[in-house]
């Protein structure tokens, strides 16, 4: 499925957004966990550029045009839906499950059906990260690092306030036209866990030492009003 976002380079122009070499320079505004060489082909992601993306409408933004229950608070705030490149589904924020997996992030909906596959991104310019809040229950998205054994650095959205839990970076691949997100809590990468049995089958976790294919990397659908 082609994305509906424009190539960021067309949007924020060649000089915004310069792919750094393999072996770039550690990303000195971000928390230490989040500070390695940029992925080769990759490039990071700040507030100004993902503002300004306005996708040509397809399928899938007609589906998504009310889907604005929360508006953006922030000046460099963007609502996305986010659909896995590995198992092609949206990701959705599983209010109704029940502790301790309350608000899991789960790529299982086919469509963008409401506020559920809904996501504020917004940009800190202090520390160069985004927090994603859940338009679904209104909370921002957390890694679970304490949690154990398949739970253990969980996607939840749980927080009502922004700390390290809550802070990612965000990287584009124009050739492929995909994204990927790494948390600042632990300096992983967010996967899809296409693997996973039961109720957490298709959960996001940040558990990947690098972006190594598909179950680290999402398509990105701007949400308009």
């Amino acid at each position: 499925m082609t994305s509906v976002l424009l190539a960021l380079s067309a949007l924020v122009g060649a000089s915004a957004l310069t792919a750094p070499a393999a072996a770039a320079a550690p990303q000195t505004g971000r928390p230490a966990a989040a500070q390695a060489a940029v992925p080769a082909g990759w490039e990071v992601v700040e507030g100004d550029a993902i503002a300004a993306l306005n996708g040509e409408a397809d399928g899938k933004r007609s589906a998504a045009r009310n889907l604005t229950a929360q508006d953006a608070a922030a000046d460099e705030t963007t609502l996305l839906a986010m659909q896995s490149a590995r198992n092609g589904l949206f990701v959705t924020t599983e209010k109704n499950y029940p502790a301790p997996h309350t608000g899991a992030l789960r790529a299982r909906s086919a469509e963008i059906g409401g506020s559920w596959e809904g996501f504020a991104f917004e940009w800190d310019e202090a520390s160069q990260t985004y927090a994603l809040r859940s338009l679904a229950n209104g909370l921002y998205v957390a890694v679970e690092k304490n949690f154990a054994g398949s739970s253990q650095n969980l996607l939840r959205a749980r927080s009502t306030g922004v700390g390290g839990w809550e802070r990612f970076v965000v990287y584009y691949n124009e050739e492929l036209d995909r994204w990927a997100l790494q948390s600042t809590l632990n300096g992983l990468f967010v996967a899809m866990e296409n693997g996973y049995t039961g109720s957490l089958q298709y959960a996001l976790r940040a558990r990947s030492a690098e972006i190594g294919g598909s179950w680290e990397e999402f398509f990105l659908y701007e949400l308009g009003a």
